[in-house]
């Protein structure tokens, strides 16, 4: 049995603490008053050279603003000319001293001088409304920090039983000796589930405009016909009731499948009626997960955008998360390994998982080209701005990403033989989790904080938090059963894998 030592337990305990102290910090300080922006963004002014560069538009919000401002500036010169015209017509037939000339001339004067008082009324509206829209940007930053940390750990959780479904339904030969482990790091689904939808929907409730999914905004959906158009799938009655469904019918089989590989453990030799249970078990919930997956993915990631879409979106998610699971299996197994426990893991093993990294990460490059390439090609307004907006305020983060999820995994895992070395592994895992929540990053904040994002306090706090809290879970589910799952049916095919 393994027991969690004193020191990972007591760091697990000071990463939470550390993410609960950064996260509070970063809510304390988000909050600015409107002055406090408006000062922000003069002296941004000044920083760039002057004019109005930080009032430019870089979201649809600030498009439908500009444009609402200009709109009405043309409005009331339109109205002003016009009244100033009915003005020369009364007065010349009244008989006004006045020559004609002299009326021409005093009623350009009086259009120039409404002209010049409407376009600076209509500037200062739009500075109030600029201001106001980078006041919601600043709140929602440590919401959005928050959210993105805790779907990456959840994920990687989902992934993991995923991929442990696929093993039994796959009758793999080559994974039982990694089966606890798997079943540690899915320990962590149900926690972290409810809290991705606690602070998805909390965003909303607590605070005031601070919905990291703006069609949650009431404000919001009453001026906007597309969104109003989807509200019947976009609602929070909706979002709630899908996210129950989704987490109950994975905590059903990941409950089911743990109860059924122990009980196989203390079965009599040649009994294999719970490992058949978890073959069916698990042939069913697959078909369960591939249709939930890619709800879960519109739902908790891809309406954060609600005027975009992608049918490709569920699939591209998938892969991030199996090859981020696959990761931490192999991550977590070398640890035990090098704790003198699994034994039997040998270096075939660590060369299957690190295959397994190497492949999802050409299969994600894969779906994210064929989803950019199709977009970026044909060019559709409504669709492009989604890749426009990323490249244009996230430019590094968006092409740094692709390095780490394509260009690294390719070169150090490419040859076979640093497949088998554990820290060449495990250098090429820590690029590709942080490419991955780099991923995640991307999808969520350019819709939420716009171009105010910075990793900064607040998204680092909150991967402390949550990896704290995943370490705690994951190796405290490790305790509960024996590490090696003895009474398999293919657990001595997996003790003499070779490769």
């Amino acid at each position: 049995m393994y027991t969690i030592s004193n020191r990972l337990k007591t760091f697990s305990i000071i990463l939470i603490v550390l993410g609960v102290l950064g996260v509070a910090y970063g809510f304390m300080t988000s909050h600015k008053s409107l002055d406090e922006v408006k000062s922000m963004l003069v002296e941004e002014h000044s920083a760039h050279g002057g004019g109005h560069a930080a009032a430019e538009p870089h979201t649809a919000m600030d498009v439908e603003h500009d444009s609402n401002s200009t709109h009405d500036a043309e409005n009331h010169v339109a109205s002003m000319e016009e009244h100033s015209g009915s003005m020369t017509t009364d007065s010349t037939d009244a008989g006004s001293v006045h020559s004609e000339g002299e009326t021409q001339m005093v009623d350009h004067s009086n259009v120039d001088e409404g002209h010049s008082t409407v376009t600076e009324h209509a500037e200062a509206n739009h500075d109030d409304e600029h201001a106001h829209h980078v006041q919601g940007q600043l709140a929602k930053r440590p919401w959005s920090a928050l959210y993105v940390a805790a779907f990456f750990f959840m994920m990687i959780a989902l992934g993991a039983l995923a991929f442990y479904a696929i093993q039994f339904a796959a009758q793999a030969g080559w994974s039982p000796l990694l089966f606890r482990v798997m079943e540690g790091i899915t320990a962590y689904l149900l926690p972290g589930a409810i809290i991705v939808v606690a602070i998805a929907v909390g965003s909303h409730f607590i605070g005031h405009n601070n919905e990291i999914f703006i069609w949650m905004n009431e404000d919001v959906v009453k001026h906007d016909e597309l969104i109003q158009g989807k509200a019947g799938w976009l609602n929070i009655t909706g979002f709630i009731i899908r996210a129950i469904i989704f987490i109950g019918g994975w905590s059903l089989y990941r409950h089911f499948a743990r109860k059924f590989s122990i009980a196989q453990d203390n079965a009599e030799e040649g009994d294999n009626r719970n490992f058949k249970k978890s073959f069916r078990i698990s042939a069913a919930f697959l078909v369960f997960y591939i249709y939930t997956e890619s709800m879960m993915s519109w739902d908790w990631i891809m309406s954060v955008d609600p005027h975009w879409f992608s049918t490709l979106f569920g699939w591209y998610v998938f892969a991030s998360m199996i090859v981020s699971a696959v990761t931490v299996i192999a991550m977590v197994t070398m640890y035990l390994k090098g704790k003198g426990l699994l034994p039997q893991v040998n270096n075939s093993h660590i060369h299957d998982l690190a295959k397994y990294m190497f492949g999802f990460s050409i299969f994600w490059t894969y779906l994210w080209f064929s989803q950019f390439m199709l977009i970026w090609y044909s060019n559709i307004p409504e669709e492009v701005t989604y890749f426009v907006t990323r490249i244009t305020d996230y430019n590094l983060p968006f092409f740094g990403m692709l390095v780490m999820n394509f260009v690294f995994p390719l070169l150090l895992l490419m040859n076979s033989d640093y497949k088998r070395i554990n820290w060449f592994v495990v250098m090429a895992g820590i690029v590709i989790l942080f490419g991955h929540y780099i991923d995640i990053f991307n999808m969520i904040m350019p819709a939420t904080v716009g171009d105010r994002w910075f990793i900064g306090i607040p998204e680092i706090s909150s991967i402390l938090l949550f990896a704290g809290l995943f370490l705690f879970i994951v190796f405290t589910a490790l305790t509960k059963a024996p590490l090696m799952a003895k009474r398999n049916p293919f657990i001595h095919e997996s003790e003499h894998f070779h490769y």
